[in-house]
């Protein structure tokens, strides 16, 4: 039997070649495998599920392009977004043998799917596997205390332009940046609605902080300004 990203990766990929996974960002960290740890290349559309809470935790991802969105929908029907990863990222690697969230696709994604007995195996070799997979356990670690913090004691304005100064250092290039996710799924990933999204980022845009050039497109023109609002 094959499991499900087995199966499916024979549907939408005709037989791609093993590749090295490399180097993936969290933050300003980053994470390094060694080259002999082979993993496949796999495709998924936008809006398509990488794979699902209670699921098996049997690969470790890397996005190589697009962005993917872990999120945990709850009883009433809301959703609380976990986390966005984007090009570099390392996602999936759980502390037990089941997906705690579900992943999918914020855009047409990339990713590199790792067995996690590889993992495993390779940090039982390799120190430097060992303290690659024990460094990004810890990044994760602390971006759920922020993300806790941030949902539990920060006002709506200083939660956006926490997020929007996240997304720019990790997204832009020449001073812009383009945001992959929609305002909803900001909002769902800050614990605010849709509306209350889209005031704060008008509010900042009309005193001058930010410049918009459409919806999704972003540049900081203050980032000092924005730094002493999200504290």
């Amino acid at each position: 039997m094959f499991s499900r990203h087995e199966m499916s990766a024979r549907s939408k990929v005709d037989a791609p070649p093993p590749v090295a996974i490399g180097t993936a960002n969290f933050g300003s960290s980053s994470f390094t495998l060694l080259p002999a740890l082979l993993g496949t290349i796999h495709g998924y559309d936008k809006g398509e599920e990488i794979y699902g809470d209670d699921e098996p935790a049997d690969y470790a991802y890397e996005v190589i392009s697009g962005a993917v969105r872990t999120c945990k929908l709850l009883d009433d029907g809301r959703r609380q977004i976990g986390a966005f990863h984007l090009p570099g990222d390392i996602f999936g690697l759980e502390m037990g043998s089941v997906h705690r969230m579900t992943a999918d696709a914020v855009v047409d994604t990339t990713v590199r799917l790792v067995r996690r007995k590889s993992l495993e195996e390779a940090a039982l070799k390799d120190i430097g596997v060992a303290n690659a997979l024990r460094a990004l356990a810890l990044r994760d670690l602390r971006h759920a205390e922020d993300h806790m913090i941030l949902l539990g004691r920060k006002t709506a304005l200083e939660r956006v332009v926490t997020f929007l100064l996240e997304m720019d250092r990790r997204l832009a290039v020449a001073g812009m940046f383009e945001l992959p996710m929609c305002r909803r799924d900001i909002g769902d990933y800050l614990g605010l609605t849709l509306e209350t999204v889209s005031r704060v980022i008008s509010q900042l845009h009309g005193k001058g902080v930010l410049g918009l050039s459409n919806a999704r497109r972003i540049v900081l023109r203050n980032r000092q300004l924005l730094g002493a609002m999200a504290v």
